[in-house]
């Protein structure tokens, strides 16, 4: 089910004037693939979001055509870095050329690996946000970690938590392990005294937590 009206929903995306011709044909090529790439509308409010809260230094799990992070890196500061970690060689190959395209590539590093191993690797407090849309059943973990990542008055943001609408109608017998997942995740974000959640309806939701507490 769609999570605004249809007519709502490309009301909105028609307002979009920031994508440019490299963005529409990376999103092009994610549709061709027949991968996911975040609506323009969403990757918009990361944009927004990153820029609001001063963000230099970004995270991102799930590189996959770099759509996203296009949208993120160019809302940096020219001294501003991502971060975006590809499980696929394939894909991350893929996103460097778009990246390149982009006009960012000096502003992104693209680290080949599984998210959970290179998680641990980064230090506490040590990005301005983090921004979460790759597997979905560790989704509760990728929380926990970008908790631990992200400094205060930083960001943790998450893609896909509306779930196309099914967080909120599917019946216990029907859900599955990605969808009980994006359920804790949100469930964990709006319960967790850290932080300052909610779920913005945009895209396929937009889950969007800022870590309270003494400034950085």
């Amino acid at each position: 089910m769609p999570i605004l009206d249809e007519a709502v929903a490309e009301y909105t995306r028609g307002l979009v004037r920031h994508e440019d011709d490299v963005q529409r044909a990376v999103r092009r090529r994610a549709r061709e693939l027949g991968v996911p790439a975040i609506a323009p509308e969403a990757g918009l409010a990361l944009q927004l979001l990153c820029r609001a809260v001063g963000a230099r230094r970004v995270l991102e799990l799930g590189t996959c055509t770099g759509y996203s992070g296009i949208w993120i890196a160019r809302g940096l500061p020219p001294d501003g870095q991502l971060e975006t970690v590809e499980f696929d060689s394939r894909r991350a190959a893929m996103a460097r050329e778009h990246f390149r395209q982009a006009g960012v590539a000096d502003q992104v590093t693209v680290t080949i690996g599984d998210a959970r191993d290179i998680l641990s690797q980064r230090a506490d407090g040590s990005f301005d946000a983090v921004f979460i849309d790759a597997d979905k059943e560790p989704y509760p973990r990728y929380y926990q970690e970008g908790v631990r990542l992200v400094r205060s008055g930083g960001l943790i943001l998450a893609d896909n938590v509306l779930s196309h609408g099914r967080v909120a109608t599917a019946e216990g017998g029907l859900v599955s392990s990605s969808l009980e997942a994006i359920r804790r995740y949100n469930e964990t974000a709006a319960t967790d005294p850290q932080v300052l959640a909610t779920i913005l309806p945009v895209g396929d939701g937009l889950g969007v937590a800022l870590k309270l507490g003494p400034g950085p």
